[in-house]
């Protein structure tokens, strides 16, 4: 579930050189020391938003970026310590996780444009309470395509969205 709000070593992409725009600068594949801070954004997010259930402890969130996350995903993060992270599943081209510990600034544009990179086609699940992240996927291009009644596990009704280059 990707919300405004999930590496190994690589290439990294045009947008993260030097000659790149100032907020991209900060861009890198995320490393297995990056997972606790991220599972932190996450948990602060969850604890902030009212609407949002907590369905796992703050130790099993933690456990799942660094068991699953980190290990099944493509990560790229924000800053050092992270401030922000986007999770990619590459079979899907699906963002499961797009979070920043501080909004406004270009964090989450920045992590937008490396998902981007590359590709053709994204897709991402958001709550339909979140409308500020749902904002967010309409200005970067992203448009929804499927609701649902809460079917997940929060039992929060959440929308698709798909962008296509």
């Amino acid at each position: 579930m990707a919300m405004l709000f999930e590496g190994a070593a690589g290439a990294m992409h045009k947008s993260c050189t030097s000659d790149a725009h100032p907020m991209h600068m900060n861009l890198r594949r995320a490393a297995a020391s990056d997972a606790a801070p991220c599972g932190q954004i996450v948990n602060d997010w969850i604890d902030e938003t009212e609407w949002h259930p907590r369905v796992h402890s703050h130790a099993s969130v933690a456990r799942h970026f660094a068991g699953t996350v980190w290990t099944e995903r493509e990560v790229w993060v924000y800053g050092d310590p992270a401030e922000g992270f986007v999770a990619i599943d590459n079979d899907d081209d699906m963002i499961t996780g797009l979070y920043v510990a501080r909004r406004r600034r270009g964090i989450g544009s920045a992590l937008m444009g490396q998902a981007k990179a590359g590709r053709d086609r994204l897709q991402l699940w958001t709550h339909q309470p979140n409308l500020a992240a749902q904002r967010f996927y309409l200005h970067h291009g992203f448009r929804a395509v499927e609701r649902t009644d809460g079917d997940n596990e929060e039992k929060v009704p959440d929308v698709r969205f798909e962008w296509l280059a």
